[in-house]
């Protein structure tokens, strides 16, 4: 299933993605897609649903973050080697983990807003999954299993925060927009294996990064095993796993965000998203 969330922001409605491509309203049956729909339980409730008896959305709608309300938003830094070169640091031996504030949420084709003063904006194509059950202290071998689904995003950055600024990476990485998820959450049985997708960037229709999950270090369930030992994760929590080379940061000339750019991402299955950098 291809669930989502369809709406002005703030009175997004839940929704399914049919095999035409059509939304399906699932406001009959459900009232959001929230952490309760993405547990099994909710989830098998909703694949039960015939998607032509669905009320079929008309128009074209503005598309948001496809889970409401989520408590953690948890990140995976330098998880592509390629990636750790270009930014001239060793791959890491054990995840790096850090966080993004879930109010830099942002529906996958809104506006990204650039920080007052923001001098090194950019951007990043990541692997995203959502939590389906609880997992603390889980084995490698289950721990795919508490995968819900997986996403789209883009962990969009603001380096002279991140790097330059002290203390930790969380106030480059949680600005206001800082965080498109979407277009869909994308069950796991439809994904199958997370480690075969595509994934890429265009900056104003210019490919940046082209790379594939394969080439991850550490695998999605790596990342939920590692993860859970030292934090507990639960349903609706989002999971961003790291972005292929291809960013501003190790470019030469390096090549920031600016008011007026345009990105567009994508992932295979998962779909893609448009954004038009502002100035705050």
């Amino acid at each position: 299933m291809k669930l989502l969330r369809y709406g002005s922001p703030g009175r997004e409605k839940p929704g399914l993605l049919d095999d035409d491509g059509k939304i399906r309203d699932l406001s009959g049956v459900i009232d959001d897609i929230t952490v309760d729909t993405v547990t099994p339980k909710g989830l098998a409730k909703l694949a039960r649903l015939k998607l032509d008896k669905l009320p079929l959305v008309k128009g074209r709608k503005r598309i948001g973050v496809p889970i409401a309300n989520p408590r953690k938003f948890i990140a995976i830094g330098l998880n592509y080697s390629d990636h750790a070169e270009e930014a001239g640091l060793r791959p890491p031996r054990e995840p790096v983990i850090f966080t993004k504030h879930v109010t830099c949420l942002n529906g996958p084709n809104d506006d990204v807003e650039l920080p007052r003063g923001s001098k090194k904006g950019d951007w990043e194509v990541e692997l995203g999954f959502v939590i389906g059950t609880r997992a603390k202290n889980v084995t490698k071998k289950d721990a795919l299993s508490h995968i819900a689904g997986y996403c789209l995003v883009n962990d969009v950055s603001e380096r002279e925060h991140q790097i330059e600024r002290s203390g930790q990476w969380v106030k480059g990485k949680s600005h206001d927009t800082f965080g498109p998820v979407g277009p869909w959450l994308v069950t796991a049985d439809e994904v199958g294996n997370p480690q075969r997708l595509g994934i890429w960037l265009d900056l104003n229709g210019e490919r940046m990064q082209d790379g594939n999950t394969k080439n991850m270090i550490f695998s999605c369930a790596h990342i939920v095993w590692y993860v859970s030992k030292f934090i507990t994760l639960e349903p609706g929590d989002i999971v961003c796993t790291g972005t292929p080379a291809g960013v501003a940061l190790g470019m030469k000339p390096q090549r920031f965000l600016k008011p007026g750019d345009t990105m567009h991402l994508g992932i295979d299955g998962l779909g893609t998203q448009t954004q038009k950098v502002v100035r705050a």
